[in-house]
């Protein structure tokens, strides 16, 4: 018998609805229940800190939890390590601080202040106040996660390119062509990246991503071999194409 796996979309900071998807999982799947999070832990929601402190306490106590990257999370490492914050592919003229891309709730909920202040010095109380414990826990993120007949990954893959072929770019960033290509990919891609009013089933693919990082619900599912189900209040709900 196959057994299950949760999933977890893009968190964006919102430790609380992290906390209830984990809950649901464990009313699901009990405490050794397998987790993927399909990445973008951290920006736009209030407690990105929170995110990361509680990812890490389940690792440290033996979770069987696999944490891939997403493009969000690369913003932290990228503006601590490089000092670059111009690395959104999607908005390359904003700075990661800027709301729209939600880097300064995250260093809020590190307490630090982005307003009308010069990046050079919110760079330099970042790099004070971020844990290094953190910075090496988002560095060190793999990009997909495969099992039989499924491929977890955070934004999805260039159609018709082997996974050995796919750049960290392809899997952390892509939308187009990936989104409307309708061919079998082999395993069906569970991704996140791209937010919907709700999860959907597109037969080659299924995207989790409902929104959390834009205030809709963070809802968790539940794969059995390539049979899904979104983790409700009221339990399982198939999740068909």
């Amino acid at each position: 018998m196959t057994r299950p796996i949760h999933v977890i979309p893009d968190i964006h900071g919102q430790r609380a609805m992290l906390e209830d998807a984990l809950a649901r999982i464990e009313a699901d799947g009990g405490a050794r229940a397998r987790v993927v999070f399909l990445g973008d832990l951290v920006d736009r929601g209030p407690d990105s800190r929170g995110v990361i402190d509680l990812i890490l306490d389940g690792l440290a106590r033996g979770r069987d939890w696999i944490v891939l990257s997403g493009n969000h999370d690369t913003y932290v490492t990228r503006f601590l390590d490089d000092g670059d914050a111009f690395t959104s592919k999607g908005h390359p003229d904003l700075p990661w601080i800027a709301p729209r891309l939600g880097g300064d709730t995250t260093l809020a909920s590190y307490g630090i202040d982005t307003d009308d202040r010069a990046l050079a010095d919110i760079l330099h109380d970042a790099r004070a106040a971020i844990p290094q414990a953190h910075r090496d826990f988002l560095a060190r993120l793999p990009l997909c996660h495969q099992e039989p007949g499924l491929l977890f990954v955070h934004a999805g893959i260039r159609p018709g390119v082997p996974l050995s072929l796919q750049t960290g770019e392809d899997m952390m960033w892509i939308r187009e062509p990936f989104l409307s290509d309708p061919r079998d990919h082999g395993p069906l891609v569970v991704h996140g990246h791209t937010a919907l009013d709700a999860p959907c089933h597109y037969g080659n693919r299924v995207n989790l991503d409902g929104g959390a990082g834009w205030g809709r619900p963070l809802c968790p599912a539940v794969f059995e071999g390539r049979a899904c189900w979104l983790l409700t209040d009221a339990g399982r709900v198939a999740l068909v194409p």
